[in-house]
């Protein structure tokens, strides 16, 4: 299989609302603020850990930012894997690509550390050639800079590279820099404005297409 398939972690191979809630939570509970819904925090995550932040932090513009990063982290660090699960078949389908001969990548806007982290305690590292976080690159996603050293490093052309998502941003970082995407409906986030190439409601099925089509 000559493609480069590079995924996104949240909500395209893992569901981490549930933890990423806590760490919100735990950090407000620091600045004496009440809990946030799980669904109110779900509405703030994928652009990065500050903006996951600042925007959980409307309600007390008074406080600093930076100091307020550093407790989401530890906070969250605390509960990282805590409820977080795999999608349905995100496991057997990795190990089925692999197998094909794919090369599979990640990109996330989490801190690398943390991707690196949840990788091995799903016993998913050994499948991805390459593990890219937010804080690997000046720009995060929807910036086209991580996809394009990713593809660099492992020697693709974007013909033959595809992003993987569950959101906007996945899909604008993959148009900018000129690869296939492929939009996953199950996850967090949402596909507008974007347009996807390709769109799939199971990682089963994902995997099947890339499987049909190994060219």
């Amino acid at each position: 299989m000559n493609k480069l398939l590079v995924f996104d972690l949240d909500g395209t191979l893992i569901d981490s609302r549930r933890d990423l809630c806590t760490g919100i939570n735990l950090m407000r509970r620091h600045y004496g603020l009440p809990a946030l819904p799980e669904a109110t925090v779900t509405q703030f995550i994928g652009d990065g850990i500050r903006q996951l932040v600042r925007r959980s932090l409307r309600d007390a513009p008074e406080l600093d930012l930076d100091e307020a990063v550093q407790i989401n982290s530890a906070c969250y660090r605390a509960h990282l894997h805590d409820a977080t699960t795999l999608y349905p078949g995100v496991a057997e389908g990795l190990a089925r690509l692999a197998r094909a001969g794919g090369t599979l990548a990640l990109i996330s806007n989490k801190p690398r550390v943390s991707c690196r982290d949840l990788l091995r305690h799903f016993a998913l590292d050994a499948f991805f050639a390459s593990v890219m976080g937010g804080d690997s690159v000046a720009n995060l996603k929807p910036h086209p800079e991580a996809l394009q050293c990713t593809m660099q490093a492992l020697r693709f052309a974007p013909a033959d590279t595809w992003m993987i998502g569950d959101s906007a941003n996945d899909l604008a970082c993959a148009r900018q820099a000129g690869a296939q995407n492929v939009f996953v409906t199950y996850g967090i986030g949402r596909a507008e404005p974007e347009i996807p190439g390709l769109a799939f409601d199971d990682f089963p099925s994902l995997a099947d297409y890339f499987l049909a089509h190994r060219g």
